[in-house]
């Protein structure tokens, strides 16, 4: 069976807690934005995805901008940003929707902007396991010790790590059980693709990823991210 490939990549965030006025997918790491970072590692996957960017309406303006000085050399699609994670995920859903034929089928990678040290290698697995199981999640194994709090008293118990997984993105689907999931309304819980799949009835594929996937949050991943970019 024949797919087409998007990587969704979802660019909401704001430069709060990095102490900026811009927006952190468009920070600079080596000279290069954040989010350039992250759809070269797309572009350099054996599945060659079409690109969906979820981004505000100022910031797609910022984008057409920047991407007259960018490197990159491919078409991109736009979807607009919603109040919340759940809703520029759909957004961004309804514009492969309008890019597909009719019967054509496609998997989906969903990918924080600011995660710009995911390997070719995991995006590849993803797409992978999404063709063949429905779903790929990419995570990292705990190294720390882990307790769980109990909010309501604060009392807190351990949990034995080998049974913690730190989820990440990319998280990849099949299109369209990823949009039957997507029908459901809003549910505070929704915290990644991951658990509205979940909601919905399906199973999850854990696919393990990379340590140094990290996301880009505060000053201090940024000095992080530009050494290991300097490495890489």
């Amino acid at each position: 069976m024949d797919y087409r490939f998007f990587a969704i990549i979802v660019a909401g965030g704001s430069g709060k807690r990095m102490n900026s006025t811009t927006p952190k997918q468009f920070l600079l790491i080596n000279n290069k934005p954040i989010i350039v970072h992250t759809i070269e590692k797309f572009l350099q996957s054996a599945y060659s995805p079409e690109i969906v960017l979820v981004l505000s309406e100022k910031d797609q303006h910022y984008w057409n901008e920047l991407s007259k000085t960018s490197s990159l050399n491919t078409n991109y699609h736009f979807a607009s940003g919603g109040a919340e994670r759940f809703f520029s995920v759909k957004n961004g859903l309804e514009k492969v929707n309008d890019l597909l034929k009719p019967r054509e089928k496609a998997i989906i990678a969903i990918h924080d902007a600011v995660r710009p040290l995911v390997s070719t290698e995991t995006i590849d697995k993803c797409f992978t396991a999404a063709k063949d199981k429905g779903n790929g999640i990419s995570y990292a194994p705990s190294k720390d010790s882990v307790r769980i709090i109990d909010p309501h008293t604060s009392s807190n118990r351990s949990v034995p790590r080998q049974q913690i997984a730190l989820i990440q993105t990319p998280q990849s689907f099949d299109y369209d059980l990823l949009k039957k999931a997507y029908l459901q309304e809003y549910n505070e819980n929704f915290t990644d693709d991951a658990s509205v799949v979940e909601a919905a009835g399906y199973p999850i594929n854990l696919v393990e990823g990379d340590v140094f996937n990290i996301k880009i949050t505060y000053p201090e991943d940024i000095i992080l991210a530009k050494t290991l970019l300097e490495e890489s």
